[in-house]
């Protein structure tokens, strides 16, 4: 028979704490962490990160002309060498970075911001206004991108700005497909129709409940976009349309003229870009499948 003590001891024990599943974002992480591929990644790029922002400031400068070293071998003094007029290739790649990898963020971002707002405006709102503002995408994107970014340059100059503008306005296209399609499937869930019928108005519903649902894919999407802007500026400055003498782009462009006498010239700077480039690749790579939800942990 149970007694007065034996049922005060019973409901005095504490009550099994219930179990929580794991949130999407955790479950991402240790997704991010079991990837060997993805660590290896952010290392890599923290790491060049650090030498192209902070290197060039323990370094002598990067455009003092030395003519008794011109063309001079890699060596302990010049780790990758020296140019035709003598300045340090090493203190030069690290500085032409700083310049590539803010184009290739900058023009991201810029695309980023233009594609996901038209893409939630073209899938929230009426049917008539989507298929209108997808038929503009569908004749932007009939357009050879590359030369509206020349024409750009040329009708307003070599200007880093007037660069930054043209490349993120031919990267959004495809941005704003993606988050079209995912406002689409999003704008009938329960929780928007909850919104609606409570009279949140349209743009706010967009952005306290549409944005950050769509942000992961977007995320993902710039992760990818940024060594593609990269290659573009690198490309443009292989034609000569670069805006400033001293980009990975511009190195590359100045060693093709060297590859018989100084192989060096040409084969750092595109080590480098190489390098990045990969990199940023593996690691949007991990990012897409690590906010899939039909992957399983490794």
């Amino acid at each position: 028979m149970t007694t007065g003590n034996d049922m005060t001891t019973a409901m005095a024990a504490p009550l099994p704490k219930p179990v929580t599943a794991p949130s999407p974002g955790r479950l991402a992480l240790d997704k991010l962490v079991k990837d060997k591929r993805a660590l290896g990644s952010a290392l890599i790029l923290a790491l060049l990160g650090l030498a192209v922002f902070i290197g060039p400031f323990f370094l002598p400068d990067f455009e003092k002309q030395v003519l008794e070293s011109q063309l001079a071998t890699p060596s302990p003094a010049h780790w990758m060498g020296t140019d035709h007029l003598g300045r340090d290739l090493f203190a030069r790649v690290l500085k032409g970075g700083q310049l590539s990898l803010a184009i290739g963020l900058i023009g991201t971002l810029i695309s980023v911001l233009i594609g996901t707002l038209y893409g939630c405006i073209s899938g929230f709102f009426h049917e008539k206004l989507d298929l209108a503002m997808m038929r503009v995408v569908d004749i932007l994107y009939s357009l050879p991108y590359m030369f509206l970014v020349i024409i750009l340059i040329f009708q307003f100059g070599k200007n880093l700005y007037v660069l930054f503008i043209a490349l993120g306005l031919v990267q959004w296209l495809t941005v704003a497909r993606i988050v079209r399609g995912q406002v689409l499937s999003l704008k009938r869930e329960e929780f928007i129709l909850a919104a609606r019928t409570l009279g949140v108005g349209s743009f706010r519903i967009i952005l306290r409940h549409i944005v950050p649902n769509v942000m992961g894919v977007v995320i993902v999407y710039a992760t990818l976009t940024v060594p593609s802007v990269i290659l573009q500026e690198a490309f443009l400055s292989f034609l000569g349309l670069n805006v400033s003498n001293c980009t990975w782009g511009v190195l590359i462009a100045d060693g093709k003229d060297y590859m018989d006498s100084a192989w060096w010239l040409l084969l750092f700077p595109g080590l480098i870009l190489t390098i990045c480039l990969l990199c940023m690749n593996f690691l949007g790579d991990s990012l897409r499948d690590a906010l899939d939800p039909t992957s399983k942990l490794n």
